[in-house]
């Protein structure tokens, strides 16, 4: 059944295939760009990024980037990009290096110059996230997990408390999207299979949450389907630049759907993790998802089943009876993890990563006040939260 009202919406343009990088020139010109401002990671830039991307622009190169941005990196960089006239951006690099980015153009195109102001939602009562200047902006992704060239947050940290904080805006997108398997080719086993969780955490989300709309459905299931095919086969062949592809396709497939119908419980507890214990986002996601999945079977059963068909095939998906499909799906999903596992040393457990039964009331209380909730299938509370995080810590 249709809901009686939503929104969809998807602005950036996206290049994808073999040859992706060197059509950036043309997109420049085409947004009018002189001095792009360029956050790029050292290894890319050794690899010959700006070679592949050719043109005359004058580009501003910055290299030494925060493996997670602060208000106050932010706000140095933006001074910095002012100083030197830079007229766009073009970020090349991960999710750091991504949001980092994000929050240069919004500061840039709002001539902002305290970050902490625009913390939260565009639809808060914020009259600095206005219509602004027109700022050019390219996202060049090197890995496929969060799907941030294709979503409107950004993640940055607090600098006197640590704690990550959300900034949510349309004016995030970039123009366009550059999905090129050679960004990804350098990309670790063991890092390719946390992305992959992550996506498709994005995914399962998406096509679950109370904000889901058919729009959004179609982008979750493709990213399933994608997913399913291709995921354990790029972390067995990780040269293999079809299966790259493919998965960086459906990263970006899994960032459209989760901006617009949003996120969870798994990454209310996910970013828990990351404050207050260290984990990696793609490692925290994938452990928790199917403890999740299982703990909100009776809410969400009928989607999960529906996604059983995309993630294993119309053939399997048959076979298996109406009622047992969505339980399924998540058996699929933790025979998954543990081949992973096996495969290239992906966690399954908190265990693994060192967090201890002592901390996990704190990382319940943190992700009950978590904003990602509030759109969950199933309403939850702190022991339901504690319930999740025993069984994930005792895998």
């Amino acid at each position: 059944m249709l809901p009686g009202y939503f929104e969809f919406y998807n602005p950036v343009k996206v290049l994808c295939g073999n040859a992706a990088l060197e059509n950036i020139s043309y997109e420049l010109n085409r947004l009018g760009a002189k001095k792009p401002f360029l956050l790029v990671s050292r290894t890319m830039l050794e690899n010959g990024i700006l070679e592949r991307i050719g043109g005359n622009f004058k580009f501003l190169v910055e290299t030494d980037l925060p493996d997670i941005p602060s208000f106050h990196q932010v706000e140095e960089l933006t001074s910095y990009a002012r100083v030197h006239g830079c007229d766009s951006v073009l970020a090349v690099g991960g999710s750091s290096v991504l949001d980092t980015a994000k929050a240069v153009r919004l500061l840039l195109s709002q001539n902002g110059s305290r970050l902490c102001e625009m913390l939260g939602s565009e639809w808060q009562d914020n009259s600095l996230l206005g219509g602004g200047e027109r700022v050019p902006f390219i996202m060049v992704p090197t890995d496929f997990g969060t799907g941030s060239e294709c979503t409107n947050t950004a993640m940055v940290q607090d600098d006197r408390t640590k704690a990550k904080q959300q900034i949510i805006s349309d004016r995030l997108l970039p123009d366009a999207a550059v999905l090129d398997p050679r960004c990804t080719e350098k990309l670790p086993p063991k890092l390719t299979a946390a992305c992959g969780m992550d996506a498709l955490t994005h995914a399962i989300e998406g096509y679950t949450g109370l904000q889901k709309n058919p729009l959004s459905d179609a982008y979750a299931c493709a990213a399933v389907k994608l997913i399913g095919k291709n995921l354990i086969a790029a972390v067995r062949e990780p040269e293999n630049k079809t299966y790259r592809l493919e998965m960086a396709c459906a990263s970006a497939m899994a960032g459209i759907a989760f901006s617009n119908s949003k996120g969870g419980l798994v990454h209310a507890i996910a970013h828990a993790l990351e404050t207050l214990c260290q984990l990696s986002h793609g490692e925290a996601v994938g452990i928790v998802l199917p403890k999740v999945m299982r703990w909100q079977l009776d809410k969400a059963g009928e989607q999960y089943g529906e996604l059983l068909c995309d993630f294993c095939g119309s053939e399997y998906y048959a076979k298996i009876p109406y009622y047992q499909r969505g339980k399924k799906l998540i058996e699929v999903i933790e025979e998954t993890m543990k081949h992973l596992h096996q495969n290239c040393g992906l966690p399954i457990s908190l265990k693994e990563v060192g967090v201890t039964r002592k901390s996990l009331r704190k990382v319940a209380q943190l992700a009950v006040n978590d904003a990602a909730i509030l759109l969950n299938p199933k309403p939850v509370g702190k022991e339901a939260v504690m319930d999740i995080l025993l069984s994930a810590l005792a895998e």
